[in-house]
C-alpha cells in the first residue's frame, strides 16, 4: 500500500507547482495557503509537517493552490490580510491593504498628537468645551485605515466614503468584527462630506496611471479592483479631484495626508502647496526610501 502523502510533501508539490505558474513568492504562498486549509498557525503548523495530509481537506487545498496557480492573490483566496497587527476581510471588491500605509497611519497619528495633544479640539462654539477630531478616509476600500485610526485613537469622530457600495460593505464587515466605531458613506471622494468640518483628511486613493495597468504584477492587474488601481492619465487625478472639492467643506483640514505612487510625491506636494491651507508640506518615505506620503499640517486653528 502507498504510504499516504504527508503534509511536508503536500508543501513541497504545491511549491514546484506554483513555482511552475511563475506565481510570486510561491513557497510562501503555499505555506500561507497550507496553514489556511488545515487551521494551522505558528508552532503547530510546523509539528503537523509530518502527518498525513487530511483526506477530508484534500480537495479544498487543491482548489486554494489552483486559484494561486492562476494568480489569484493569496489574500483572496484566504479572505484575509492582517494591516497594523488587526485581521481585515479582504474580496475582490477591495484592493489588498499593503504595509507601507501602516507608515501613512503611523504619520498620520503623530501629526494629529502635534497639533491636539489632547486627541480633541477645542469646540467651535462658546466656551471652549473640548469635542472628538472629525476624521475621514477618502477611499476607504477595506476600511484599514478607518478601523485602525478608529482603534488607536478611540476619542475620534471617524468617517470613511468610498465610490464603491461592495468595498463600503467589507469594510462594514471589517469595523464590527473589530469593534472599531467608524461610519460609512457612499460617495464620490470628498462629496460625501459636503458642507460638514473635517479636522483630518486621509486617503491612499488611485494612483496608478492608466497606461501602467497592463504592465502591473498579474495578481494586482487581473484581480485587483481597477477603480482601486486606476487614478487617470498621470495617476494624480484622484488629488487634483480632492483639492478642487475642498471647497464643499466648511473649511479646509488642519490635517491631510495622502498615500501614492513612486515619483510622484514633488506633484502631489507642489498640489499642497498650490491649495495653501497648509503650513507644513511633509514627505514621508517608506522602508525601501521610496517617498510614499505627502502631508499637509496647518498651525493655525480653524
Amino acid at each position: 500500500m502507498k504510504p499516504k502523502q504527508t503534509i511536508r510533501e503536500a508543501f513541497i508539490e504545491a511549491s514546484s507547482f506554483l513555482t511552475e505558474c511563475a506565481v510570486t513568492e510561491p513557497q510562501r504562498s503555499a505555506q500561507l495557503l497550507l496553514a489556511h486549509v488545515l487551521g494551522l498557525e505558528g508552532a503547530a503548523y510546523y509539528m503537523a509537517l509530518p502527518d498525513p495530509f487530511p483526506e477530508e481537506r484534500k480537495s479544498l487545498w487543491e482548489q486554494a493552490i489552483t486559484r494561486r496557480g492562476a494568480g489569484e492573490p493569496v489574500q483572496y483566496i484566504t479572505r484575509e490580510q492582517e494591516f497594523y497587527g488587526i485581521p481585515f476581510e479582504v474580496t475582490p471588491a477591495v484592493l489588498i491593504p499593503r504595509p507601507e500605509t501602516e507608515l501613512l497611519v503611523e504619520a498620520m497619528l503623530m501629526q494629529a498628537k502635534r497639533l491636539w495633544p489632547e486627541g480633541a479640539a477645542p469646540s467651535r462654539s462658546e466656551g471652549g468645551a473640548l469635542r472628538p477630531l472629525e476624521c475621514a478616509d477618502i477611499g476607504t476600500g477595506s476600511g484599514a485605515i478607518a478601523v485602525t485610526l478608529a482603534l488607536q485613537a478611540p476619542r475620534w469622530h471617524v468617517r470613511a466614503s468610498d465610490i464603491s457600495d461592495g468595498a463600503l460593505q467589507v469594510a462594514a464587515r471589517n469595523a464590527a468584527a473589530n469593534g472599531a466605531q467608524v461610519a460609512f458613506l457612499e460617495g464620490n471622494l470628498l462629496e460625501p462630506f459636503a458642507g460638514e468640518w473635517l479636522d483630518i483628511i486621509v486617503s491612499n486613493p488611485p494612483y496608478i496611471p492608466a497606461a501602467d495597468i497592463a504592465g502591473l504584477q498579474r495578481e494586482v492587474r487581473d484581480h485587483e479592483p481597477r477603480t482601486a488601481l486606476d487614478g487617470g492619465t498621470d495617476g494624480l487625478g484622484p488629488y487634483r479631484i480632492m483639492m478642487e472639492q475642498l471647497p464643499l467643506l466648511k473649511a479646509p483640514p488642519r490635517l491631510i495626508g495622502f498615500e501614492l505612487g513612486q515619483g510622484q510625491a514633488q506633484d502631489v506636494a507642489e498640489l499642497l502647496r498650490a491649495a495653501g491651507h497648509w503650513d507644513e508640506i511633509i514627505i514621508v518615505p517608506d522602508l525601501a526610501g521610496i517617498e510614499r506620503h505627502v502631508l499637509g499640517v496647518s498651525n493655525r486653528l480653524r
